[in-house]
């Protein structure tokens, strides 16, 4: 071999899946249940295999899960290319390589043309095979195995190893375009990397600390927790040492993390910074199917869709086109390619995802179990890095992930469409009684229920320590009955509600997989209804699995305080590393003030209605100029906005509505102009759209009034999480209230001082925040601050302020 050739390593399945492809994509209908029976089906034909070998019944020996590792130079490269064959049957004369498929297809429609890349993986498996053990002939065999009636079918090819090497070398031939791309592009890369210096005059106090120790834990791969005030640069401070990290070799691929898509927009403006001084970076941000889909209503098949039907014959050359026409992919550069070659957006937009050297999407698309990213994750740990931002919302956000309900209703609308369907009528009819059964059990209190599994039962709530085996076993049997319908009947006028069905269950037999300590079981009686909800409490050693899949995971926020709990509660352990910034602009530009006199607990919110209107007005008669003033409920909000409004009718004002699509979003944040001659107040919730992600500079907002400590409304839910970590850790009421609300308060501060030019009010109203059990949760920079007592104190304090220079 010659050292001289640039390595390539890669898997024979992911060669012939990416250059072989053809035909259309349909989406409509994949199988969920075929991917968990699957290695059950493989271990079952391979143990009947050795059977045969030991009894010695036409078979001399039997080899399952062979390894491959074959290295061949082709031009400037040398290929390695590893694989694994489900099973080599040596026979008296002839070698079968054998390849096990399962499928839920009848067998009668599977023929040799039924997909055409099961043969042509086999095939080139067949070529190693044979150029390892010097085989002039072979016999490849597909097994097809129907995971609904158990039966199997055998369809054999017969090569000489001329025409598998043929076979083998076209592939190869193929995909030497891709690799001389990606060589070239990497060399490319890694030199404009190299080059690049730190993008703005300065770095900001703190700054270089962060990059350090974000590229001292990509190389040490590990994971780091950062907490740094709002304003400091976290975005750059991440991002430009994870490229250098890129160009030393230390990983191969960035994935920047976010909560929500208007968070994205600092990665992307930072990226666009970089790119216009000349990097050179293949990035791409990831937009959900529903936001690229060409049609009204998302629907993946060849039948209803132009983009869908050919989909596989045009998707790589619409690939090499943008991947060498862009580096920075947006969403209308996707749906341009989109249109131009006629292919679906979004699994285009996944393909160039494997291309690209960043990619900025949610965090449902590295961590949620059902919609995670398996072309990337789901071949063991590889050398990604993570970028999490704002990884506080991480916390509920990952408990939503692995959550799952279902209800009674879900299986009764859908039981019509099978009157002929003995099978899926009787899976129906066994779900139903189980849960009439539960219905009846809140009449006598759970009595029948052990002491120890019952958590909590009152009025039509009751939460249960209990996997609920039984139903799951039920779900998983309607789900197999349910999988051959959907296949059989895909033109059935209920069809999507089926199919809407299927995957409520599925997703619901997924995270009842996970159910452990970490885990209960909520049930609600709702009228003729029952709902039965997996309730994720504490979903860090999920969050830690998550993470096993990068090599490095970097967290970071403005509000990751107290660090231990978000350590905690995110997955992180004592190994892990973690620094906490201090801000780095002048304390004087801030003032923050604290109204103790005033109750917003619930029972005295009505009372405090008027003494908090006369704080917004008197904090906005200091100075004209833009505010934000946060209520910890709409309802809260409502009341104080309209008896304000009528009390002082000439302030502009605007108010955060339920439900606001984007055009409001927009429209409410318009507001917010600089050098406004006048006082304008806008009414928000805490932990709402408005309360964190937007960045308003300079003078664009110059004051925040917070009401109330933010705590979640309290509900049966929290209570029981309470519970669970006060067991666990003795801070049951912190780690369920206390601290979720103090992080949205934190947020909210935080909107107000952006830059080092920034000056602000903050004005907190609520007795608690001169506790100590707050107070210990302050930051640093909320130091020096006023106690005040009345609107009076305000005034005093905040002339000052504005007239000092």
């Amino acid at each position: 071999m010659n050292c001289d050739k640039v390595e390539v390593k890669l898997s024979v399945r992911k060669l012939i899946e990416f250059i072989l492809r053809s035909g259309d994509l349909n989406n409509k209908f994949k199988s969920s249940v075929r991917a968990v029976e699957g290695t059950k089906v493989h271990q079952k034909l391979q143990r009947q295999y050795k059977l045969q070998a030991e009894k010695k019944k036409d078979i001399e020996k039997y080899e399952s899960e062979v390894f491959l590792n074959y290295e061949i130079e082709y031009k400037e490269f040398k290929f390695v290319i590893d694989g694994r064959i489900d099973g080599v049957i040596t026979k008296k004369n002839f070698t079968i390589i054998d390849e096990i498929k399962t499928v839920a297809v009848p067998l009668e429609f599977i023929s040799e043309n039924y997909n055409p890349l099961h043969f042509k993986q086999a095939e080139c498996y067949g070529y190693i095979y044979a150029m390892e053990n010097n085989l002039k002939y072979i016999i490849i065999q597909l097994t097809y195995y129907n995971i609904n009636d158990h039966s199997t079918k055998f369809i054999k090819r017969e090569f000489e190893l001329e025409d598998l090497e043929k076979i083998f070398m076209d592939v190869l031939k193929k995909y030497y375009k891709w690799v001389k791309f990606k060589v070239e592009w990497y060399v490319k890369r890694n030199l404009s990397i190299k080059n690049m210096k730190f993008p703005f005059k300065n770095y900001r106090k703190g700054q270089r600390n962060i990059a350090v120790a974000v590229y001292n834990t990509i190389r040490n791969g590990k994971r780091l927790f950062i907490q740094a005030p709002t304003g400091i640069g976290k975005t750059i401070s991440t991002i430009f040492p994870s490229l250098k990290a890129i160009s030393q070799g230390l990983t191969s691929k960035i994935f920047y993390l976010t909560a929500k898509t208007i968070t994205s927009s600092a990665a992307e403006d930072t990226i666009k910074t970089m790119l216009r001084l000349g990097l050179r970076l293949k990035v791409m941000v990831l937009t959900a199917k529903e936001k690229l889909c060409f049609k009204e209503n998302v629907n993946c098949n060849p039948e209803e869709c132009e983009f869908a039907k050919g989909h596989s014959d045009r998707v790589n050359e619409a690939i090499f086109s943008i991947i060498n026409d862009n580096d920075f992919i947006t969403r209308d550069i996707i749906l341009k390619y989109s249109h131009e070659f006629k292919v679906c957006p979004f699994e285009f937009s996944l393909d160039i995802a494997l291309i690209c050297d960043l990619v900025i999407c949610d965090y449902n698309y590295a961590f949620d179990p059902l919609v995670y990213l398996r072309r990337f994750f789901d071949e063991g740990a590889k050398d990604y890095v993570f970028l999490i931002d704002e990884a506080h919302n991480l916390v509920d956000r990952s408990r939503d992930m692995f959550s799952a309900e279902i209800y009674k209703k879900d299986f009764l609308n859908v039981k019509s469409c099978f009157n002929q369907d003995k099978k899926l009528l009787k899976n129906l009819n066994k779900i139903n009684t189980y849960m009439l059964k539960l219905k009846r059990e809140f009449k006598n209190s759970f009595s029948n229920v052990p002491s120890e599994d019952l958590i909590y039962s009152k009025g039509n709530i009751c939460v249960r320590k209990e996997k609920f085996i039984k139903l799951c076993g039920m779900m998983r049997s309607l789900s197999l009955n349910l999988e051959e319908w959907i296949i059989k009947n895909n033109s059935h006028k209920d069809y999507e509600d089926v199919v809407d069905l299927y995957f409520k269950i599925n997703s619901f037999i997924k995270i009842a997989e996970f159910y452990d300590e970490n885990f209960v079981t909520y049930i609600e009686n709702i009228e003729k209804d029952i709902k039965i909800k997996i309730l994720c409490l504490d979903s860090s050693h999920l969050l830690d699995k998550s993470m096993k899949r990068a090599k490095a995971s970097i967290l970071f926020s403005a509000t990751l305080s107290p660090m231990k709990y978000y350590k905690e509660v995110l997955g992180g352990s004592k190994e892990d590393y973690n620094i906490t910034m201090q801000s780095p602009f002048e304390s004087k530009n801030r003032e923050l003030l604290i109204a103790r006199n005033i109750s917003t607990i619930y029972k005295d919110r009505e009372k405090s209605i008027i003494p908090i209107i006369k704080y917004i007005n008197e904090v906005v008669n200091c100075k004209k100029g833009n505010y934000i003033v946060f209520f910890p409920s709409y309802q809260y909000m409502n009341k104080v906005y309209e008896i304000f409004t009528k009390l002082y009718p000439n302030v502009r004002t605007t108010i955060q509505k339920l439900g606001m699509d984007e055009e409001e979003k927009q429209e409410f944040m318009s507001n917010f102009k600089e050098n406004i001659k006048d006082v304008f107040v806008a009414f928000a919730v805490l932990g709402g759209m408005f309360s964190e992600g937007i960045d308003l500079k300079g003078k664009k907002l110059i004051g925040t009034i917070i009401v109330g400590v933010g705590i979640p409304g309290i509900c049966v839910e929290r209570d029981v999480m309470k519970n669970h970590f006060k067991k666990k850790n003795s801070f049951g009421y912190e780690y369920a209230y206390m601290y979720p609300g103090m992080n949205k308060i934190l947020q909210a501060a935080g909107r107000v001082i952006r830059t080092e030019n920034d000056r602000g009010v903050i004005l907190l109203i609520d007795r608690r925040f001169v506790t100590q059990s707050y107070k210990k949760l302050f930051p640093r920079e909320w130091y020096p601050n006023h106690i005040v007592d009345s609107t009076k104190d305000v005034k005093n304090i905040l002339y000052k302020f504005w007239n000092e220079l």
